[in-house]
C-alpha cells in the first residue's frame, strides 16, 4: 500500500537535511534513543502487569554492513502495529512538523539542528544521512509484522512484513555523501560520544580481548594469555551517579572518574554526588580536579545528560563559569535533551538547576572545612584559584566562602579571614587607622622586601596566584578601612605610615640635589628617583612599584580586557627610591671627585637593580667592568 507523509505545508525532508546539515551526526543519538524508549516501555508495561510473557534479552543492536551501506538499528521493546506506524510515522504533522517548519524557516542551522527532536521529528532525523529509510517492526500485543519503507520524498509504502520478532529494526541506507557512517570507528565513535551511559545496553559488533586461560600454563604454572571474542557493549547502563551514594567507595568514584577521563593522571582531590528529586530531579557527580595556579574553563569537562542520554559537554553558559574547573556528570530529565544551547542558557528550570548545584559546591566545601580541618588545608592551594573564581563572579557561593577562605603566610601557616585579621589588626594599621595586608607574589623575587618587613614584626602573605590581583580588588570593596598592598611598592617605613617621621640628615637642597645626581645616572623611561628619609640601616636605594598601577596592568592582562594593549603598551616603570640618611649617599653627595661619586651612585642604583631582576644586557656588562675595577 502506498501513501502520502501528512505534512500540509511542503516536503519535510528538505528542511530536516537543510536544518540538520551543520550537526547531522546527531541522527544516531536520535535513532538509539527511541530504541532506548521502546525497550523501557515494555519495562514498565511488565512492571505494570500488562505484558506477561518474559521479556528476554533487550539489548539493541548496532549493525553495519559496510558492502550494502546500510545502518541498522534493532531494539527488542514494545514494537508497533500497523495503526501506530501511521499514527506516529506517517502522519508525522502530528509530530509538530509544521511548527518546526514555520518557526525556524530561514533561522540558524545549528539552532534548528537541536531543536529537531523538540517537535517530536526524530525519527526523521535518519533523512540526514540516508537515500532510503526502512521500518520493520512486530508489536507486543502480537498481529501482524509492518514494513515501512521511504526514499525521502512525500511517499511511502507499507505493507505485511517478515519481522518474527518483538521489537523494531530501524535500516538506514546511507546516502552517497555521507559515506563516512559506514565506517566501523565512525559509528563507534558516535556510540561512545552519545550512547556510552544509555539505560538499556547496547551492542556494536565483536571485540578482541586479552584474557588468562586457566586450562593452559606457561613454564611458570602461570595461565596464558590468549586472545578471546565477545560481544562489544558499548555502554555502562548503569553508570556510578545513578546508584546509591551509601553503596559507593572512594575506589567506586576513582574508577569513575578514570572511565570519563582516561588521559588524566591526577586524581581528583574529592567529589560531591549530586541526588535530588524535588523541586526538580537531578542527579550525577561532580570532580574537584588539582587546578593550582591554571584557569581552563574549557569544555569537555562538565558533561550534560537527559536520562543518561548525552546532550552537550559545551556548558558554558549553563553553569557559572567557575563551575566549568570542575568536572564531572549533571544529568536531569528536566534539562530538555533536544534544544540548543542558546535554549538552555535562558531555560528557568535549568538556570534553577545551576544555582543548585553551586550551592552544594559550597556546602561541600563547608562541610571538609568543618569536619576536617587539616585535610582542608592540605588541599586548599589546590582549590584555591576555584574558590576564589567563583567568589569573585556569584555573590552567593562569597557570601559562603567568606567563612571558609584560608589566607597562607610566608610561615606556611594558613588563616580564615577572620582569624588573620584579628592576628594583624593592631600592629598593621597605618595613621590614618586603615589596617594594611602585605602581600608577596613571589617570595624568592622579594625576599629583601619580606625581610624588611619582618624586621619591623609585620606579618606578610603569599598571594602568587593568576587571580590573586582581581580577588584582592574584591576584598577591598568588601572589607572596610583595609588596603592590601604588594611587599615591594614601597620602602618598608611607607608600606605602613605611621604617625613617626624620620628625620632628614639632609636639607631639602641638598637632597634635591642628590635627586639631580641620581637622574643622571639613570634612564628616567624606566625609574622615577624619590629621595625619602629612612633609617641608616636601609638600603641606600631600593627599586619599588606603584602599587595600583602594577595592579592594574596585571588585571588587565589576566582578563584579556580591551584595556590589556592599553596597559600592554605602557612602558613598565619603577620607583627608585635613594634613602638621603645612607651613609654612602651622603658620602656621595659630598664627594669632590666626580667620577667616585658617579661610580658610586652607579653602582648603588644597579644593585637594586639586580635585586629585581631588572638589569640586563650591555647595562649588566658595564656593572661587571664596574665591580671588577672596584675590587682591583
Amino acid at each position: 500500500m502506498k501513501g502520502q507523509i501528512n505534512v500540509k505545508t511542503e516536503n519535510i525532508f528538505p528542511i530536516i537535511k537543510k536544518f540538520l546539515y551543520s550537526d547531522h551526526e546527531i541522527f544516531l543519538r536520535e535513532i538509539v534513543s527511541n530504541a532506548v524508549d521502546a525497550s523501557q516501555k515494555l519495562k514498565t508495561l511488565v512492571s505494570l502487569g500488562q505484558y506477561n510473557e518474559a521479556v528476554g534479552d533487550n539489548t539493541i543492536d548496532v549493525v553495519l554492513d559496510k558492502k550494502k551501506k546500510t545502518l541498522s538499528i534493532i531494539d527488542r521493546g514494545i514494537g508497533m502495529t500497523k495503526d501506530e506506524v501511521e499514527r506516529y510515522i506517517t502522519n508525522i504533522a502530528l509530530s509538530g512538523a509544521e511548527e518546526f517548519i514555520e518557526k525556524f524557516k530561514g533561522k540558524d542551522a545549528e539552532e534548528a539542528a537541536n531543536l529537531i527532536g523538540h517537535f517530536g521529528l526524530g525519527f526523521f532525523s535518519a533523512f540526514m544521512v540516508s537515500d532510503k529509510v526502512e521500518i520493520d517492526t512486530l508489536s507486543y500485543q502480537g498481529g501482524e509484522a509492518v514494513h515501512w519503507s521511504c526514499d525521502g520524498s512525500q511517499e511511502y509504502d507499507i505493507e505485511e512484513g517478515k519481522w518474527t520478532e518483538r521489537g523494531t529494526k530501524i535500516t538506514m541506507h546511507i546516502a552517497k555523501e555521507s559515506e563516512e557512517f559506514v565506517e566501523e570507528s565512525k559509528i563507534l565513535e558516535l556510540l561512545k560520544k552519545y550512547c556510552r551511559f544509555m539505560p538499556v545496553n547496547i551492542r556494536f559488533g565483536k571485540e578482541k580481548i586479552w584474557v588468562d586461560d586457566e586450562e593452559k600454563k606457561d613454564k611458570d604454572g602461570n595461565p596464558e594469555r590468549v586472545q578471546k571474542e565477545q560481544d562489544r557493549i558499548i555502554n555502562n547502563s548503569n553508570p556510578l551517579w545513578k546508584q546509591k551514594p551509601a553503596d559507593l567507595k572512594d575506589e567506586d568514584y576513582l574508577k569513575f572518574y578514570r572511565e570519563l577521563y582516561p588521559m588524566n593522571f591526577d586524581e581528583p582531590l574529592f567529589h560531591i554526588h549530586l541526588n535530588v528529586d524535588y523541586p526538580f530531579n537531578l542527579t550525577g557527580i561532580l570532580f574537584f580536579p588539582k587546578i593550582q595556579k591554571n584557569i581552563e574553563p574549557t569544555r569537555d569537562k562538565i558533561q550534560l545528560y537527559c536520562n543518561q542520554v548525552f546532550v552537550t559537554d559545551s556548558v558554558e553558559g549553563i553553569v557559572p563559569e567557575y563551575m566549568m574547573l570542575l568536572r564531572g556528570v549533571i544529568d536531569s530529565p528536566d534539562i530538555p535533551l533536544n534544544v540548543s544551547r542558546s535554549y538552555l542558557q535562558s531555560d528557568a528550570s535549568v538556570k534553577k538547576i545551576a544555582a543548585h548545584i553551586s550551592k552544594k559546591v559550597a556546602d561541600k566545601l563547608e562541610q571538609i572545612s568543618n569536619n576536617n580541618h587539616e585535610e582542608f588545608e592540605k588541599k586548599f592551594e589546590d582549590l584555591r584559584v576555584f574558590i576564589q573564581y567563583g567568589m569573585i563572579t556569584d555573590e552567593k557561593f562569597c557570601e559562603k566562602m567568606e567563612k571558609i577562605f584560608l589566607f597562607r603566610n610566608t610561615e606556611g601557616k594558613f588563616f580564615t579571614m577572620e582569624e588573620y585579621k584579628n592576628k594583624i589588626e593592631v600592629l598593621q594599621k597605618n595613621k590614618d587607622k586603615h589596617l594594611i595586608y602585605l602581600y608577596t607574589s613571589n617570595t624568592d623575587e622579594q625576599y629583601s622586601y619580606i625581610q624588611a618587613a619582618k624586621d619591623k614584626g609585620y606579618d606578610v602573605l603569599v598571594m602568587d596566584g593568576i587571580l590573586d590581583n582581581h580577588f584582592i580588588n574584591m576584598l577591598e570593596q568588601k572589607l572596610k578601612d583595609s588596603h592590601f598592598t604588594r611587599i615591594d611598592a614601597d620602602v618598608i617605613d611607607k608600606l605602613i605610615a605611621k604617625d613617626e617621621e624620620i628625620p632628614s640628615k639632609l636639607s631639602s637642597e641638598e637632597c634635591e640635589k642628590v635627586k639631580t645626581l641620581v637622574e643622571a645616572v639613570v634612564d628616567k623611561q624606566i625609574l622615577n628617583v624619590q629621595t625619602q628619609s629612612l633609617e641608616q640601616t636601609a638600603k641606600p636605594m631600593t627599586i619599588t612599584q606603584d602599587e595600583y598601577m602594577r595592579r592594574m596592568r596585571q588585571m588587565y592582562e589576566t582578563g584579556n580586557s580591551p584595556m590589556a594593549s592599553l596597559y600592554g603598551n605602557m612602558p613598565l616603570t619603577y620607583n627608585l627610591v635613594v634613602n638621603t640618611n645612607h651613609p654612602l649617599i651622603i658620602e656621595a653627595l659630598n664627594s669632590e671627585d666626580i667620577e667616585q661619586q658617579t661610580n658610586i651612585l652607579s653602582q648603588l642604583k644597579d644593585l637594586a637593580l639586580i635585586s629585581q631582576g631588572l638589569l640586563k644586557g650591555k647595562d649588566l656588562e658595564t656593572f661587571i667592568e664596574r665591580s671588577i675595577g672596584i675590587i682591583k
